[in-house]
């Protein structure tokens, strides 16, 4: 049976479950793979980039209802944002491409911009368009749409991000390290500041109807501000949840929010009050974990959110924050409480959320699933050169595998050996003491795998399935199928990265894990959700 179609644009399935076992959403499907940069087009519609999803997708604001602009498998790729002039032409950043692209209103995509490294915030102003770049020393531009090379209007400036045009001719833009906005005169200029202690402030917008009044959108703390360009004064509109990335106003005065953590969007009215246009999930999400209380702790890319019982989402600490550990993908639990982070650099960290990140070893190939054994020591599947991995707290690394497929997925047997998923080559081993055995093969492309109770339990992103190898015997049984995890009609783009930022590529992992009470939870990569797997 299909079901709505999914956040990719894909038509759903209806999960089929075994006899015997139950699956539950602990988090619902989100509509959206993170919500970057949006803008309120002429036909009455939110449009929305959405970097790490490939993608962008339009929504009703009538029902909240979304379809696909520009797949995840299309020409674009990591759109961050957009922004049209008045023939309907969306120009769109590639933050991971160091280019910006035109959708035209007949489909047609045409680069007008390459060699842009990061290009991040986009606005257009009479038809003409700017665009900044998000790195140390980013530049605010000029682009046109007819070939001509870009021209420089300001350089040397610390991450700027989503610009908007002031009614003084200026460019304004914050700066999101230094928590400071500043502004540039488009025809030519020195760079000045404008204020000042904002908290990661991720975007700036004038508001239509108040042509003094920019709005600073703040993602460290949450805070929607009105900022007046002439006497400086500042005005708290609305206290929101942390991680925002951007903002758009409608025709009719209503503000909308986007978040690059969950997707979520949420409604401002003019007089204050707020809704979720949108709710969120996950970006993800992908490595999981148990804390010392019995929580959920998820590896969530651009963030890590802990979920209790009741599912219940908090995230504790996300990319933009100083100390942050890089683009999340495998996660771990130290007995201290400290999480063991890899990401997608190839770095593994110990962290504690609002800390520093101490780096325990770096320079490994696409690292995936991590776990903890008895001892301490951090096991952990290097996916990009076939290899098993025992680190000990202080760095120290042995080999204890070295001919693994793109190994993802692993967990520890009470006899210490390691469980390892081969996803390049569709089995399952165990391995222990310089040995190794193969315990399932046949599958597609495994990843998380779990042991509860003495049975073995694979996820298989390839065949979008769930399996139980129960204890005594040789051939596992197939638990559910049809489940939102590998894909289906859409291919999505390997997303590259970005040099320094978030190496890549940011490669996709579906992760499985045991929960103290019996049950199992498993990642869905392609709907963000989280589900719980139980026996009846």
């Amino acid at each position: 049976m299909m079901k709505a179609r999914d956040r990719l644009g894909q038509s759903g399935r209806e999960i089929d479950v075994k006899q015997g076992w139950s699956i539950a959403a602990l988090v619902d499907a989100s509509r959206l793979v993170g919500a970057n940069g949006i803008r309120c087009a002429a036909d009455g519609h939110l449009y929305v980039a959405q970097a790490f999803g490939g993608q962008l997708s339009r929504v009703d604001l009538s029902d909240g209802s979304t379809s696909i602009v520009s797949p995840a498998d299309g020409h674009i790729v990591a759109p961050d944002d957009l922004a049209f002039d008045s023939k309907g032409n969306m120009f769109v950043t590639e933050v991971m491409s160091a280019r910006v692209s035109c959708l035209r209103p007949n489909g047609r995509v045409d680069v007008i911009a390459g060699d842009v490294p990061i290009a991040n915030g986009v606005t257009v102003h009479h038809d003409r368009i700017f665009m900044s770049e998000f790195r140390a020393d980013g530049r605010i531009l000029e682009l046109y749409d007819d070939g001509r090379s870009p021209r420089l209007i300001a350089d040397q400036v610390v991450a700027p991000n989503a610009l908007s045009m002031g009614p003084d001719a200026c460019l304004y833009f914050p700066l999101v390290p230094l928590g400071e906005v500043w502004r540039v005169a488009v025809d030519g200029g020195a760079a000045e500041k404008v204020a000042e202690g904002f908290a990661i402030p991720t975007a700036v917008k004038f508001d239509p109807r108040k042509p003094e009044s920019l709005v600073v959108v703040e993602s460290g703390s949450g805070a929607v501000t009105r900022l007046n360009i002439v006497t400086g004064h500042k005005e708290l509109i609305a206290r929101l949840p942390i991680g925002i990335d951007n903002l758009a106003f409608a025709d009719d005065g209503r503000l909308f929010i986007s978040y690059f953590t969950d997707g979520s969007i949420i409604e401002i009215s003019p007089d204050g009050s707020t809704r979720p246009l949108l709710e969120g999930a996950m970006l993800g999400p992908f490595g999981l974990a148990v804390d010392n209380n019995g929580s959920l702790v998820v590896a969530d890319g651009m963030s890590l959110a802990t979920i209790d019982r009741g599912g219940l989402v908090r995230r504790p600490a996300m990319l933009l924050e100083h100390g942050f550990p890089g683009y999340v993908r495998g996660v771990a639990v130290a007995a201290d409480g400290s999480l063991i982070c890899s990401n997608s650099a190839g770095v593994l960290a110990r962290y504690t959320p609002k800390g520093e990140a101490e780096v325990i070893a770096d320079g490994l190939n696409q690292l995936m699933g991590i776990k903890l054994t008895a001892q301490g020591d951090i096991l952990v599947c290097e996916a990009g050169e076939g290899r098993l991995l025992s680190i000990t707290p202080e760095g120290d690394i042995t080999v204890l595998a070295s001919d693994l497929s793109f190994p993802t997925g692993l967990c520890v047997a009470e006899d210490g050996s390691a469980i390892v998923t081969e996803a390049g080559a569709g089995r399952v081993r165990r391995i222990a003491k310089g040995r190794s055995e193969v315990l399932i093969s046949g599958l597609t492309e495994p990843a998380g795998v779990a042991l509860q109770n003495g049975d073995l339990y694979v996820l298989d992103r390839g065949s979008h399935s769930l399996f139980c190898l129960e204890k005594g015997r040789s051939v596992p049984v197939v638990v559910a199928t049809q489940l939102p995890v590998g894909g289906w009609e859409v291919r999505a783009n390997t997303l590259p990265g970005i040099a320094d930022l978030m190496d890549g590529p940011l490669l996709p992992f579906a992760d499985l894990v045991a929960l103290p009470d019996g049950r199992l939870c498993f990642s869905c990569d392609v709907d963000g959700s989280l589900r719980i797997l139980s026996r009846l």
